[in-house]
């Protein structure tokens, strides 16, 4: 039987690995994991076109595929190529994700059950989009979900555009079909056009054809170098490979100075003209051209911009998260069956999880050459994986199953907040200059953030505690005096780390802005945690606190670490404005309420838990109905307010049926 536990758990395991680590690869006569990994400059970095593809799709459909009409799945690439070299097919595809289109006055573009569009469908209402996005709040943070949503849409058929027509000038297929002679015609043309403009300024007469052909390719490639998103021409060596690169646009200006033309615009020219012809012979030979031309130009870049393209493809991240899932079931299940083979198996597969996740997190740091955190989506992958090494070593100590199950459910919700902060766009841009200054913040940063994960770390312990004493038949005392010592190890650590972190904040401060400490709202997030960590230790060795006292303390840390960590940046003031956003608002209150919810059965009469498992589990289904309800609602009414007041006054009532009863029957001891 040990054998075959250990067999499915591994095997689930092996099947989860596999399954994220298949290749990517596309069947196709096209060439196009060479085309994926050809260098572009946006947002301050460079980056493949694979990065540019699949964060366009996560903005504008929040998934990385396309599915089109006829049922057929486009990777992130295929659909770029299209949405650049074929527009009037990109137009038809459903890339654009709208909830309710009806809410936002765009009456009769849904279909039953659709979520969908295309720009196609789009069109239309593009006028009265634009007349919806100038009434909407200026200020992101105070607009209503109903202004977020035409903003959202506005922004993303802006996007969609800029990108476009970052490889081609605007036009229709006829244009596209003839770059190349277009560029040939437009380079032949500028000297005579010139010449006839200057007659044209000096009142001679000109030559009204020729100048007429020379101010509609300046005008057109003008609009171009204002539109294209992506600079796809890099400056020629030596130099940084970080300044100067242009976009197509901006390098067809350029050569009015009498600048040569770059052989990048005119084999992008031919990449387009070879992809619409289906030859994908040429296709492939111009992508190998460019590839060894940039080789050739800045050989140390084109590493980098490959390994991100195979760290896309890989998404450790995602498997990562499947993994974790694995091991919280089955340690979970160890508690009530089979717990030193399912313990044991779960062990590995956490490490095995670890593993890939420090790959993912050290990925990141190789493409972006920076410390592992420099903004809310890597502080979430990095507060996950302190979370899940401190769980590690807590099982190598207590053997006891609770380690992995906290690593795991930590591991995989910092995850999901990390996946759902990637909608945003680009995870890996640049630092902002005020954060990539020097060695005291890069400290400052790293040591604050595991403060940050200790300190969540003996909150989810104490969850563990009240939750497997609430909903198991009984919580073994030796298993909650383990709980006990772990909490108040992490609390101890918590303490230290958190403490270093804000100093050397204040170091860093001291040397960016003149002063140590000025009250900033992060500033005072950070220096909460501190507190609120001595606090814990006080109490406990004051003797104020027991087990229990200890644990809801810190599972109340949870949601002082949650405010420090995304709550202060939702204010909208102080110097940290790198780290604002105000989206999350919904889902921290959401979590705060459920922390609420969970102390609230930690300070029930321990004898409870076990006397009345009946009504234990209808406060259970009460607390459920309540998070489903707050999570549904986008905007509150009376009728919303009333209903959560019902459900709150029902289980008070139960709390107090509880508590009266237990007391009549004078089976209360002290907790």
């Amino acid at each position: 039987m040990k054998k075959i536990i250990y067999l499915i758990v591994f095997g689930i395991a092996a099947l989860v690995l596999l399954g994220g680590l298949r290749s990517s690869k596309v069947d196709s006569d096209f060439d196009l994991e060479a085309f994926a990994e050809l260098p572009v400059q946006v947002g301050g970095r460079i980056k493949p076109l694979d990065s540019v593809a699949r964060n366009t799709l996560l903005i504008l459909s929040a998934r990385q595929k396309v599915v089109t009409d006829e049922g057929v799945t486009l990777s992130p690439i295929e659909w770029f190529l299209d949405l650049t070299m074929r527009p009037e097919l990109a137009d038809t595809y459903p890339v654009f994700k709208i909830e309710f289109p009806d809410d936002l006055g765009l009456v009769g573009l849904a279909e039953q059950g659709q979520r969908y569009y295309s720009f196609n469908e789009l069109l239309p209402f593009s006028e009265e989009l634009s007349r919806l996005h100038g009434e909407i709040n200026p200020a992101p943070e105070l607009r209503s979900p109903y202004e977020k949503q035409i903003a959202d849409i506005n922004n993303g058929l802006i996007r969609y555009h800029r990108v476009m027509h970052s490889l081609h000038p605007i036009g229709g297929a006829d244009r596209l079909d003839r770059l190349v002679d277009e560029y040939q015609s437009y380079l032949a043309s500028i000297q005579a056009g010139m010449v006839e403009l200057r007659k044209q300024q000096a009142g001679e007469e000109f030559d009204a054809t020729l100048l007429k052909r020379f101010i509609t390719y300046a005008d057109d490639y003008l609009k171009l170098s204002t539109t294209a998103h992506l600079r796809v021409v890099p400056p020629p060596p030596p130099v940084d490979p970080l300044e100067d690169w242009k976009n197509i646009g901006l390098e067809l200006l350029d050569v009015m100075k009498g600048d040569s033309l770059s052989p990048y615009v005119t084999s992008y020219a031919s990449l387009t003209m070879a992809y619409r012809s289906g030859d994908a012979e040429q296709f492939n030979s111009e992508v190998s051209e460019l590839r060894e031309r940039f080789i050739a130009d800045f050989p140390g870049d084109i590493s980098r911009v490959h390994y991100e393209r195979v760290f896309n493809a890989l998404q450790p991240f995602y498997i990562s998260m499947q993994l974790y899932v694995l091991i919280f079931l089955a340690v979970c299940i160890s508690w009530l069956r089979w717990p030193k083979e399912l313990a044991m198996a779960a062990f590995w597969v956490l490490i095995l999880a670890f593993t890939i996740h420090t790959f993912g997190l050290l990925s990141r740091m190789y493409i972006q050459g920076r410390p592992p955190v420099t903004n809310l989506y890597s502080s979430a992958v990095f507060v996950g994986w302190g979370a899940v090494l401190l769980g590690i070593l807590i099982e190598k100590f207590f053997k006891n199953g609770i380690g992995a199950a906290m690593a795991s459910l930590v591991g995989f919700c910092t995850l999901i907040i990390a996946h759902h902060l990637a909608m945003t766009g680009d995870t890996l841009e640049m630092m902002r200059a005020v954060l990539d200054s020097n060695f005291w913040l890069a400290t400052h940063v790293v040591i604050i953030t595991l403060g940050y994960a200790s300190t969540f770390v003996s909150g989810f312990l104490g969850i563990i505690y009240v939750m497997r004493g609430f909903l198991a038949q009984s919580l073994p005392e030796a298993a909650a005096k383990s709980l006990a010592k772990m909490v108040y190890g992490v609390v101890c650590f918590s303490t230290l780390f958190s403490f270093i972190g804000t100093v050397l904040g204040g170091i860093w401060a001291d040397q960016s802005w003149g002063r140590f400490w000025g009250w900033d709202p992060k500033e005072n997030g950070a220096l909460l945690i501190v507190i609120w960590n001595a606090i814990i230790l006080h109490a406990r060795w004051g003797g104020m606190i027991k087990e229990r006292g200890l644990m809801n303390l810190a599972i109340f840390g949870n949601i002082v670490t949650a405010f420090s960590w995304f709550g202060v940046n939702m204010l909208g003031v102080g110097l940290h404005s790198y780290g604002f956003m105000s989206a999350a608002f919904k889902w921290l209150m959401i979590f705060n309420f459920s922390q609420i919810k969970i102390i609230a059965i930690g300070l029930m009469p321990q004898v409870l838990w076990a006397q009345h498992r009946s009504a234990v589990w209808w406060i259970t289904l009460l607390n459920t109905l309540q998070l489903l309800w707050i999570l549904t609602q986008d905007s509150w009414q009376m009728l919303q307010w009333l209903t959560l007041l019902l459900l709150l006054a029902t289980e008070t009532a139960l709390f107090f049926y509880l508590q009266t009863s237990t007391v009549r029957g004078n089976r209360l001891r002290p907790a």
